[in-house]
Parts: structure tokens; sequence; C-alpha cells
């Protein structure tokens, strides 16, 4: 008839009843007391209730009768509810626990929140008509639990209650929360971004490339646990195009996929991935190393980086590696990064970048490079490495007097 929230107050609905005689008079039912009767000529009859009313909610059942025997009557269809959903009542707000996707067997908590006490709770599946449970708090808040969680669980839910004073009246439904579980023959897939380390250009453009293992599926992009963008791929990976880049698009992503025809059973996510923004406004900051010059291997270098603000998170970068090197929160408007015993796989060039503590994926430019020269090794003429290089002359030499011994012993005239 209607969803298990309820019909619309001011709104219609009809009532369908269907039995196993033709030609009969069919009775609407409300507890008990007949309200509306149909005589059909087929199966079944249609009770239209129009401009819904609080008054309109509560059990409804059916029965019917011969035309002529009024008071001979078939026995009355199982109840069923019409609840009249009410605009006024503040809608409740849901939350799950754990958010994300779910591993099968782990055990989720709906947490559903209104402003009122004195109400039954009432959790809903979309696409189920019943409410999946209901529950009568002590306070303006209700805990559904849905233990050792499997693929069947998978869905979206919502919540509503009903003040205990009016059992058929109902709130409007809270948004959607959507329950997602891990299928474990789905394996992670993986997620890239060909940006350096400092970030993408405010008002730029960007792709997030997802790859998994399976072809056919519907990839997901992710931010933070919440779903941003999807794509159907004939293929393995699916890329995620980002235009216009602002400041809110910088965060943490990761992807997933599912087969097209099961929405809520989802492979796990891919590893996070950061998507930082450079916001040109952000004075870029300075750089500058020490000791400057050529650096003897084994020697310490210190890189200082300095900014003109404070409660920001200075991060060093190396050119050729799109990972930062080092990340530092300052008391100050400088930091100073340490490299100890400096080997040549440091060399390299060096610049710095800084984010303020309140925008954590938002960058300053980067600072213009410093290049970091390690000397060569020198030789080493150890007691062990002249060792070495006489046995290596004597051992040449003993070869060369067996030479000359051949050639010399040979007999004349021989080519």
């Amino acid at each position: 008839m209607s969803p298990s929230w309820g019909v619309s107050l001011r709104g219609a609905v009809s009532v369908w009843c269907r039995g196993q005689r033709q030609g009969v008079r069919f009775v609407l039912n409300k507890e008990g007391r007949h309200v509306q009767t149909v005589d059909s000529d087929g199966f079944e009859a249609v009770f239209p209730i129009s401009n819904v009313s609080q008054e309109d909610g509560g059990n409804y059942s059916c029965s019917y009768h011969s035309r002529s025997e009024p008071f001979n009557m078939s026995y009355p269809s199982d109840p069923m509810e019409l609840v009249v959903r009410d605009p006024s009542l503040p809608r409740p707000n849901i939350s799950l626990s754990p958010t994300g996707v779910t591993a099968p067997g782990a055990d989720v908590t709906i947490r559903c929140q209104g402003q009122r006490r004195d109400v039954r709770f009432f959790l809903h599946k979309a696409g189920d008509l019943n409410p999946q449970q209901q529950t009568d708090p002590a306070g303006a808040g209700a805990e559904f639990l849905i233990p050792s969680v499997s693929r069947q669980h998978g869905g979206s839910y919502s919540c509503s209650y009903r003040p205990q004073s009016e059992p058929f009246v109902s709130s409007l439904p809270s948004d959607p929360v959507q329950l997602v579980v891990e299928e474990p023959s789905y394996p992670k897939p993986s997620i890239s971004l060909l940006i350096p380390s400092w970030g993408v250009s405010l008002r730029g453009a960007v792709s997030v490339w997802c790859r998994g293992q399976r072809q056919g599926v519907r990839f997901v992009l992710n931010k933070e646990g919440r779903h941003v963008q999807t794509v159907d791929s004939d293929g393995f990976e699916a890329v995620f195009p980002i235009s216009n880049v602002s400041r809110e698009d910088g965060g943490n992503y990761s992807c997933s996929y599912h087969s097209r025809s099961e929405l809520f059973n989802m492979s796990y996510p891919s590893d996070p991935m950061e998507l930082v923004v450079r916001d040109p406004s952000l004075p870029r900051p300075n750089i500058s190393l020490s000791p400057t010059g050529v650096t003897a291997p084994g020697a310490d270098v210190t890189i200082r980086c300095q900014g003109q603000r404070r409660d920001v998170r200075f991060f060093l970068h190396k050119a050729g590696d799109l990972n930062p090197q080092q990340h530092m929160d300052p008391a100050g408007a400088g930091a100073e990064f340490r490299i100890p015993s400096v080997g040549r796989q440091h060399g390299g060039s060096y610049s710095c970048s800084y984010r303020p503590q309140s925008e954590p994926f938002v960058s300053s430019q980067p600072s213009d490079p410093v290049q970091l020269a390690v000397e060569a090794a020198p030789l080493d003429f150890t007691n062990t490495n002249i060792a070495r290089l006489g046995l290596c002359a004597g051992v040449l030499l003993v070869l060369g007097l067996i030479l000359a011994e051949a050639y010399y012993s040979r007999p004349r005239g021989t080519p």
C-alpha cells in the first residue's frame, strides 16, 4: 500500500483487497469497523482514501461476502497498518558505525537520533515494505544492532519515529545511510594521482586512476568515506576527472568497485591518497642549505624552510619523488630538516612548501629549489685494498712469465 514509514498527510492512497471469488462485495474494515464497501465483478477491489488525515491512520483488514448474503462473510485478511507521515515532526538523524566498507561477520550499529522523548523508532531498509526493527528508547535516540553482517544486510537504511500517543502518525524518514558489505572475492584496487607532492593548482584539472582485477564493474571514487563519483568500466580501470579544482576538493581519496547488479557488495577500498590543492595567494617560502657547496659523504646537512606565518606544517620535497620526504610542525614560522650522514643517494634538487593547520589539504606554491651536491667517494687505499692490488699485480706478473716462457721455448721456424 505504501512504504513502511507511511503516506503523506493530505495525500492519497489506495488499498487493494483480493479474494478467491468473483461477483462478491468487498468490505474494508478499520479496527473491526466497516468503513467502505465495493461490489466487484472480478477477484479484487480497490478502496481509495483521499485527503489523508491523521485520523485515517490505523490497522486495516478486508473481507468479502455474497451480495445476497451480507451476514455470511469470509474470514478477514491479515491486518495492515496505514501510517500517516506528519511533516511538522522534525526528521531524525541517522549514522552508521563502523563507517565505510564493512567486513563480513562484523557487528554494525545504526544510530537514530530525534528531538523528543516518548517515541518509538523504526528502522527501514530500501526495498522492504515492512520496518526491519523497532525500539522504544528511554531518551530521544535509539540504536539498532545488526550482528555478524553478511551480504544480505547490505543496502540503504533510514529511520523514522512515531509518538507513543499517536502510534499511526510518523515523522518523515531520515536521510539514508549506505551499509556496504565487503565482497571477499573482489581484490582491493589501487589508486593513483600523477601530480607532484605539493599538489594541483587551484582552478586546474586532475584525473584520478583506479585499477581493479575485474572487468565490467562499477568503480566508485570515495572522499573521506563518502561516494563522490561512479564510473561503469568495461575494462580493469576507471578514470575520474576533477575539473576546476577548488579548495574543497582537497582531501583523502580512495576507490572501490562492485558488480553493477549488486550495489552494496563491494571490494575493500584502495589505500588512501591525498589530493593537495595549491593556493597561489599563500606566500611562497624560502629555502636554504647548510653547509653550502659540495658536501662530503658522511656529513650532516640541514635544510631550512622559512615562511611568513605560524600554525603551518612544512613539507620537504625532492625532485623526482611523488611523496614528500618529511614534514614538520614548527612552533614558529620556519622549520629545519636534518639529513644525517649524507650519502650519494641524498643528492638532488630540494624544495619546500607549507600547509595551514586549519586547511591540511591546501598548500603554498613550492619554494625555489636548492641543490644538494654530494662529493664522490675518494679511492679507498686501506691496507686491505693495497694487499688486494699487490695480489692482482703478482698474478699478472706470473701470467706474463708463463706466456714469455712458452714463446721462447717453441722450435725455431714455428709460426
